[in-house]
Formats: structure tokens, C-alpha cells, sequence
């Protein structure tokens, strides 16, 4: 048996597994090529047996939530793909404590139905807890930061659970955290613990819903991976990009959205290489006509 028909029968114990498999199948953007082995785990212990046993192979892992915020590369990815839909959740009055791959907008729904305040902000944003916690999720003013008070990680190549940290340890900013700025790379968060606030169902869903009418008016429907760039300080994103005559552009079916110039669109078969291509586009325009480095919010990964 090879050193993966190996792993996969390792990981088989941890959920289910296939190889080669498209990760077009498993983004919103819709673009990918295979990764070399794909598993589906559907809780948090799971998940952490399944990413011991790919950092000891040397295969990973990579963990893929909801596919919401990652362009992936037309090579695909080599090595182990989590695909985290660890789920459970329990409750201490209003402190909550929820698996990673639990969707944050379904949660933060079913928050405001419920009467906690603190998340109505986010009943728009696509992806899963643990990618809010990694990318310090936000919209309208609001982040994940206000309402995080820790975060349960584990160290796959240490082999052995890093513990709890509190979000004090995890320097949350715009976009971003010690996980994006590489201190905690490596690490995977299992739960985070949540602390809300008393409030009313029936106005928090009405402000839910003054949201996601201003989501559905501004952000283009269809296959994308949410604003791809962050807003820098004195502009955003999406005026500096039209303002270089980008919006609308296209290569192949990939292609900057008429409605929003931060939303990059795929219109049918687009290839990750041309996503690519239209972001560096607009990189290298914005930084000539504004002297502004754009920064990306989406991450771009695999075999480039």
C-alpha cells in the first residue's frame, strides 16, 4: 500500500474520505483543481484526529470550512483537505460555546431569533466560526472580536491539543489575526466560546433584515468569494479598482462584477489562473494610479 492509500485508511476512522477530488465542488468561487485526499469530518474530536494524522504524514492539513473566502489554485492542493463540519454548540446562558465548522450566519440568525444581541451584524456573512475566528470576521461595524472570549485550539504537528486561548492572545484587527499574520499558523480551532447579550428577538431580527436588504442591493449574486480585497484606510476597495476602469473586466469567464468592482465573478467556467490574473490586474493599476497596496482578504491556495 502507498504512503497515501496508508493516511486514507488512517483517516477513514475520522470520516469520510475520497481522493482526487475537485475542490471546484467545494468553493463558492468554483474553481479548483483536486486535492490529492478529502475528508469530511462532522465533529470536533474528529477533526482533531484527522489533522494529527495529516500533519504526521506530512500531508497538511488544510482546513476547508464553508469554501466561502479561498480561491483555489487550478493544480488543486496537494496533501490532506479537511472539509470541518463540526457542528455542536452548547449553552451556559449566554455564553455559547460552538464548533468550528458551524455556519456563522446560521448561527448569528438563530441568535437574534433566540433574543441574544451581538451578532445580527453578521446574519450575511458566508463561511464557518473557525474562519470568522481565523479572518476576525465583520460587516456593518461589527466584528468577531466584540463577542469572542476564547478560542480552543489544537497543535497538529505538536500532536497534542494547544488548549484554550483567550481572544486577548489571538491580536484580532480588520481581517485578520495571529493566524493570518503567521504566529499561529499551523494551529486548528476546534470551538470557540462566545459571550452575548440580553436583547429583543423581534428587533433583532428586524435589524437582521435591514441588513441583508443592504447586502442584496450592493453585492452581486452568483459564484464569488465575498470582497476580495480589504478596504485600506482612506478608500475602499471597490472605488479604487473602478476608478482605474476595472469594473466589468473579464479573463475567460473570470470576471470583476458590473455591480461591485470588490466582488470577482466566475460567469461559467472560469479558471483560478485567471481570478488570479484579474487581482494582480487591479493590484498593479491601483498601486500606479494611488500609490495603494491592495491587501487580499480572500486567500489563494494549492499548487499555483
Amino acid at each position: 500500500m502507498t504512503a497515501r492509500g496508508r493516511l486514507a485508511a488512517a483517516l477513514a476512522e475520522a470520516g469520510e474520505v475520497r481522493a482526487d477530488e475537485p475542490m471546484a465542488r467545494h468553493t463558492t468561487f468554483g474553481v479548483g483543481g483536486p486535492a490529492d485526499l478529502y475528508v469530511t469530518v462532522r465533529g470536533a474530536e474528529a477533526l482533531a484526529r484527522a489533522a494529527r494524522l495529516a500533519a504526521g504524514a506530512g500531508a497538511g492539513p488544510f482546513i476547508l470550512g464553508s469554501g466561502s473566502n479561498v480561491v483555489v489554485a487550478d493544480g488543486g492542493i496537494r496533501g490532506c483537505v479537511i472539509d470541518n463540519r463540526a457542528r455542536a454548540e452548547r449553552a451556559d446562558g449566554l455564553r455559547y460555546r460552538v464548533e468550528s465548522g458551524a455556519s456563522f450566519a446560521g448561527f448569528a440568525r438563530r441568535m437574534c431569533r433566540a433574543g441574544a444581541a451581538g451578532l445580527a451584524w453578521a446574519v450575511g456573512i458566508p463561511g464557518t466560526l473557525g474562519g470568522a475566528v481565523v479572518y476576525n470576521a465583520g460587516a456593518y461595524g461589527g466584528c468577531l472580536a466584540d463577542v469572542l472570549t476564547r478560542v480552543r485550539l489544537l497543535d497538529p504537528a505538536g500532536g497534542g491539543e494547544a488548549g484554550w486561548r483567550d481572544a486577548a492572545e489571538l491580536s484580532l484587527a480588520y481581517r485578520g489575526s495571529a493566524f493570518t499574520r503567521g504566529a499561529l499558523a499551523g494551529l486548528v480551532a476546534l470551538e470557540a466560546e462566545l459571550a452575548l447579550e440580553a436583547g429583543d428577538a423581534a428587533a433583532l431580527l428586524a435589524e437582521a433584515g435591514g441588513y441583508d436588504r443592504r447586502r442584496l442591493a450592493a453585492q452581486p449574486r452568483g459564484r464569488n468569494a465575498g470582497s476580495l480585497f480589504k478596504n485600506p484606510p482612506d478608500a475602499p476597495a471597490w472605488k479604487l479598482i473602478e476608478s482605474v476602469g476595472l469594473r466589468g473586466e473579464r479573463r475567460g469567464d473570470a470576471a470583476i462584477s458590473e455591480r461591485h468592482a470588490n466582488f470577482f465573478v466566475n460567469l461559467g467556467q472560469a479558471r483560478a489562473d485567471d481570478v488570479r490574473g484579474l487581482a494582480e490586474e487591479a493590484e498593479r493599476r491601483v498601486f500606479e494610479r494611488h500609490g495603494v497596496r491592495l491587501e487580499r482578504e480572500v486567500g489563494f491556495v494549492g499548487a499555483w
